[in-house]
């Protein structure tokens, strides 16, 4: 009797997966209606709330502000030029800069969830499986979790260049009240003044190897488990070029987006600074919030316009991704169980 062919093992979908980019626009286009609401609310709070930390942050530098508008009238009095020393309001804002990155990790967390729930309810392998989960599987699109991914992911990347930018300042920079610990020119000098840059091509490898942690967390995984399967996915073949074929134009996209909003934004200066000037009867108060107009702007309009992209693409290439490691066993011991009699050879089996 002549051996039978293998008959080859069958897939746990018969439905051709379509590209990254094709799934991409296919689940922003199928739910437009409830991201772009989600965009807007998210968008609309988040700018909201930045604009009360605004006014309170000049609030807390009105001090400075008011001093400055002194010494400016005191040296026209005496007929010298004054440049104001901006060191205090530096001070203030660096103060203030964990409340803005909140709002903004806030903000993304909530629309990565938002879109990793459409990526999910879009998949076609969702509606089988969501019926076969039990009361107790995580649920996707939690908030909480992925806001803390963003929280571990802010502890992991940004510590290192911070510490070697401070240190290498603090040997190479120009200090008039101590002595320089290294000779320039010297090799070790040359090391430490270029330390920073090193510092952040690193930091750079670290935060594209963490992309896929929001995802992940927006799909059921906890912080810390969310990171080790961004960094497990991203440094496979398969992922680090998709990864990095990813971001690089999304990166483009949004910087792109930013530097555009900003220039038509430019017109707000003189606005904001002559009203602000005609109720505060402040010059550096109103200069500085005509400077801040066009970039807070240029930040909401780019977060309403990429934002939705950005998540909605590393949900679904993070999908793609994790497909193979999370092959559902009963689907897998179906196609072993279909294989097996298949090869069977016919005839009456035994009792």
């Amino acid at each position: 009797m002549p051996p039978r062919p293998d008959h080859p093992v069958p897939p746990t979908s018969g439905i051709p997966q379509p590209g990254l980019v094709a799934a991409t626009f296919t689940v922003l286009r199928r739910r437009r209606g409830a991201l772009a609401g989600a965009s807007v609310r998210i968008v609309g709070l988040s700018g909201l709330a930045g604009l009360l930390v605004t006014a309170a942050v000049f609030a807390l530098a009105w001090p400075v502000f008011t001093r400055m508008r002194n010494q400016r009238i005191w040296y026209h009095q005496v007929e010298d030029p004054y440049l104001h020393d901006p060191t205090d309001l530096v001070l203030v804002a660096l103060g203030t800069l964990p409340l803005f990155l909140l709002l903004l990790g806030t903000g993304g967390a909530a629309l990565q969830a938002v879109c990793s729930r459409a990526v999910a309810e879009e998949s076609a392998e969702a509606a089988t499986t969501a019926r076969k989960n039990r009361s107790g599987d995580p649920v996707p699109g939690r908030l909480r979790p992925v806001l803390a991914v963003y929280a571990l992911r802010g502890l992991i990347v940004w510590p290192l260049p911070l510490l070697v930018a401070f240190v290498a300042d603090r040997l190479t920079g120009y200090h008039l009240d101590t002595p320089e610990p290294l000779r320039r020119g010297s090799w070790p000098h040359t090391l430490v003044e270029t330390s920073p840059a090193v510092a952040v091509f690193v930091a750079v490898l670290l935060r594209l190897a963490l992309t896929l942690a929001p995802a992940a967390a927006a799909a059921g995984l906890g912080p810390r488990a969310a990171v080790r399967r961004s960094w497990s996915l991203t440094w496979t073949r398969a992922g680090a070029p998709r990864v990095l074929a990813l971001a690089l134009p999304l990166a483009a996209l949004t910087a792109g987006v930013f530097r555009l909003v900003v220039q038509f934004a430019l017109p707000l200066r003189p606005l904001v600074r002559g009203l602000v000037e005609q109720a505060t009867g402040n010059f550096f108060a109103a200069y500085y919030a005509g400077v801040l107009a066009p970039v807070i702007v240029g930040v909401l309009v780019t977060a309403a316009v990429t934002l939705p992209v950005t998540c909605t693409a590393f949900a679904v290439l993070h999908d793609r991704l994790r497909v193979p490691r999370t092959t559902p066993p009963s689907a897998q011991d179906g196609a072993d169980s279909s294989a097996r009699h298949a090869c069977s050879p016919p005839g009456p089996r035994p009792e």
